[in-house]
This record gives C-alpha cells, structure tokens and sequence, in this order.
C-alpha cells in the first residue's frame, strides 16, 4: 500500500515559511493583522503550515514598495526585462519538481498533474513573456496633420493590484504578474489565503533570478480586509480579479471609486456539444477528461454536455462507465486520477448542489463523498446527472466540482441555443467530423475560447478570457499587453518657428 507520510515529510512548509507568509520588497515577513490561518492539506484534514494573515497594514507596505520600484523597473529596456524573465524561468526549471509537491499538497492535486501540466505550464509561460517583453511596440510615425508628426507610445499603467483563485494558485500567480511585470509595471498579488505556498515562492524564485525587490510582492490576507483595501488603494492603478462572478461585481464596484483599469476573468459553465456525426469515443473520453480536471475544479471545465438525440443513450451510459473507472486517492500515490477538492467547505458545497438536484434530476452515478480510507479527506465520487431541465439551478450555477449534466436536444439550432442559454461564456467545445458543423459551432458559441473535437487545452501563445458574465480583458499571449499597458499620442512640430498661424486661428490676431 503506498504510504503518503506526513505533510511535513512531504514539503517542510512550516520551517520553510517560519518567517512569515507576507512577501514584500524582497523577503519574507509576518502579516500584521493580529490573526492566523492553517493551510491545510484536504487530502487528509492535516494542517500543513500556520501563518500570520495580511491586514491593511501589510498592504500599504506592499503597494508602497511596488510604488518606490517602479520607476527603474519601468525604464529598464526590454532587452534587460526579457532578460530577467528568461532567467525567472530558469530558476523555475530547476525547481520543478518542488514546486509540483508544494503545489499538489496544497490543492489536493494529483501529484502527476501538477507535474505534467501545472508547472511546466508556468514555466511555459514564463520563457514566452520572456521573449514577447522584447516585443511592446507601439505604432509607425506618420504625418496625419500638417507639418506635424504622430506616433504612438506603449507605456506601463503602475502598480498592479491582482487577485488570484485557488484552483490553479501557481499558474493563476504567473498569469497575473508575467505579462505585468514584462510590460514594465510592478505587482502586489493577492493569492488565496487557502493556497499561498506557491505564489509565494514563485516570488521568491523572481528575486533568486535578478528580479529587482519590489517589483513583486505577496499578501497573503483574506478578501474582505487584505484583498478590498488592494483593490480600493489610491495607489494601485490597475486591478486584475480572477474569481466568482459574484465576487468580481464587488471588485468591481470598489474600483470605480478610483477609476482604475480593471481586468475580470470570472465564471464559467463550459457546455459541450455533440453532434450525431461526432466520434463518439473521443467524445465521451473528452467529456470526463474535461469535467474531472482538477476535480472539476476549473472554470473553463465541461460541465453542461448537449447531445443530439440519436447518441444520447450511448452517451450516458458510457460516459457513466468511464467516471466509474475513475481511481481516487492520495494525491502523490502513482495511479490516483483525481483528487479530493480544495476544502472540506468546497465539497459540501459541491454535495448541497447535487443533493438539491435529486429533487428534479436523476444522478446515474456518483454523487456521494466516498468512506474508508478516503473519509477524512474532501473528497467526492465524480457524478452524472441527467432528466434536468435548462433553467434548473444544475444547468445554471457553477458548481466547480467533478459533475456533469447532459441534456438531449434535436436540432442543430437547439444545441447552440442551449449552449448559449446561460449568463456565463468562458469557454465551449462541439464535437463533429462536419467542417461546417464545426465553423458554424466557433461562429456561434457565444465564448472566448471555442475548442473543437477537444476539451480543456490552453497555450502560452494564445488568449485566456471570456464573454458576457464571465469578465472581459485576457490573460497569456501578447493579447494579455493591452491590459497591462496604456496607449500615448504624441505629436511634434516639424516647422523650425512656433505655429503662430494655429494660435491665429484659436485665439484670432492679438
């Protein structure tokens, strides 16, 4: 029987983050808002750390000291921003194989997930804005008025102020400060008070490589103090939020106050539309592939699978045997598939939506916390639910669990109706050998991000973001630069002599 040992025995958190969970200008230090909070490993309710909690006091220190770096980290060139990036992900490179434990602790991740598709994602990611820092041009010069000349300037907006989850704390972390850091802004990052241990040494890495002190920094504090006073701070001129989209109206409304730039990357409830021509293994393999990643824990996860009728059957009933060969266990044990979630708190959350859903649906699978030797941790058996109608809360709310719903429909134009049918547009797949099936489907799927005859894979090189209540802005690729940077006009006279003929014109003969 694999033996999973003690948290301590699998990432010595607690002497590693003895000085404090707070990273700002460049060191550790402990928070000052008088209370404490236990990472908790949810495979087995046992406590993997204590820290001392980010008050207001923390933040004002963090913003004050990305303020004080921004000037030189600003100016530097790209050439020597693109520099210290390429070492960052060097760095991370040689800590790989720390960082997939950290990070598979505190989430409940299995430990082959995080190492397979975690961390060298971010380490992916880290060598991209690496080179694209070398690439924030602005725009030709051009005579469009007179003997004047225009061009266009690409300048940093200032401190940053983000939020992460803590579904993907590592690579929500890199998604954050990356393209902020590599367009000459500087960052205070608010990770998950659940998750912080590799945000934190994330940021650790980025001083270990060159990144100069300040230009990074972590509170680690809940939402209501540490996280509103960031977003609110007169200081900050840019908010990022990844969360709910609940909570992203409060950040909402608190930035207003100040007018910043605001960047939202919110719900999901990603509908996955099979077609009566698509391959139906694939499609089934796809479906609880793309609803059990990260233990359905994902907001661009399939949730809401619509299949034409003539496969419906065979749909469920497959799909149904395949979640049941699904092993559950101990994250860092080899075979286990899936992991417990993140909180005991998060689960009985996920239970509350299915149990709910029994009163009007029928659950072919799943849909119980499994006993013996996983009972103490926050687990929760992947579950299948069908016989839902389109306005029940299942079909409607994110339930960030590993839960599907499939509904049958007839028509075409029924599918994409029903997919569309719902306040949120992360993401979205269709399954079909039909080309034209397939482009009328990334036509018509209202998402940012529309994958066909797959589910779930993202890139470095291109955008992460969503339509209608699921935010606006994006994250990765160069697209990620439009919200990290702000346009200047500016505008020369080309005569020798002032213009007095313009002044004439404005203010008449003096």
């Amino acid at each position: 029987m694999h033996n999973p040992g003690t948290a301590q025995d699998r990432f010595p958190a607690q002497e590693r983050f003895a000085d404090g969970a707070q990273y700002i200008a460049g060191r550790l230090t402990r928070g000052t808002s008088g209370r404490t909070h236990a990472v908790v490993d949810p495979a087995t309710g046992e406590e993997i750390c204590t820290y001392e909690l980010a008050g207001t006091d923390d933040v004002d220190a963090a913003v004050a000291a990305a303020r004080e770096a921004f000037p030189d980290w600003a100016g530097a060139t790209p050439g020597d921003r693109s520099d210290a990036l390429h070492r960052f992900a060097a760095v991370l490179a040689e800590r790989a194989e720390d960082f997939a434990r950290a990070e598979s602790l505190q989430c409940g991740k299995p430990l082959k997930l995080t190492r397979e598709f975690d961390v060298p994602g971010t380490i992916d990611n880290t060598a991209f804005f690496a080179g694209a820092a070398r690439h924030l041009q602005g725009q030709s010069a051009g005579e469009y008025s007179g003997d004047h000349t225009s061009y266009i300037r690409r300048e940093p907006i200032g401190v940053v102020g983000s939020i992460a989850p803590w579904n993907y704390p590592l690579q929500m972390a890199a998604w954050k400060i990356l393209p902020a850091v590599a367009a000459g802004n500087t960052i205070v990052l608010k990770p998950s008070e659940l998750t912080p241990l590799t945000s934190l040494m994330f940021a650790q890495a980025a001083t270990d490589a060159g990144i100069p002190d300040g230009v990074i920094n972590i509170v680690t504090g809940t939402g209501k103090e540490a996280g509103e006073h960031l977003v609110g701070h007169p200081d900050v001129a840019m908010t990022s939020f990844t969360g709910s989209t609940a909570v992203g109206k409060r950040v909402a409304e608190i930035a207003t106050a100040t007018v910043k730039r605001l960047h939202l990357e919110l719900g999901g409830k990603a509908p996955f539309v099979v077609f009566d021509d698509a391959d139906l293994e694939a499609a089934v393999n796809g479906a609880v592939a793309g609803a059990l990643i990260n233990t359905g824990q994902d907001c661009t996860a399939a949730t809401r699978a619509y299949v034409q009728r003539p496969l419906y059957e065979e749909f469920v009933e497959r799909t149904a045997a395949l979640m049941e060969t699904v092993r559950l266990g101990d994250p860092f044990a080899p075979g286990t598939d899936l992991g417990p979630l993140v909180s005991y708190a998060q689960r009985d959350r996920v239970a509350g939506f299915v149990d709910r859903a029994r009163a009007y649906a029928r659950v072919v699978t799943g849909g119980e916390a499994p006993q013996g030797e996983l009972r103490n941790g926050a687990y929760y058996r992947p579950t299948l639910i069908v016989d839902a109608a389109q306005d029940s809360e299942i079909v409607q709310s994110e339930v960030f669990g590993p839960v599907l719903v499939v509904l049958p429909f007839d028509t075409d134009d029924e599918g994409i109706r029903l997919a569309n049918d719902i306040p949120y547009g992360l993401a979205a797949s269709a399954w079909s050998r039909d080309v034209y099936r397939a482009n009328r489907a990334t036509r018509e799927l209202r998402a940012g991000c529309v994958w066909i005859n797959d589910h779930i894979p993202i890139i470095s090189e291109m955008p992460h973001g969503g339509y209608k209540q699921s935010g606006f802005g994006k994250d990765m690729s160069s697209y990620s630069f439009e919200e990290y940077t702000q346009i200047k006009h500016v505008m020369f006279d080309n005569t020798a002599v002032a213009r007095k003929d313009w002044h004439r014109t404005v203010f008449g003969d003096r």
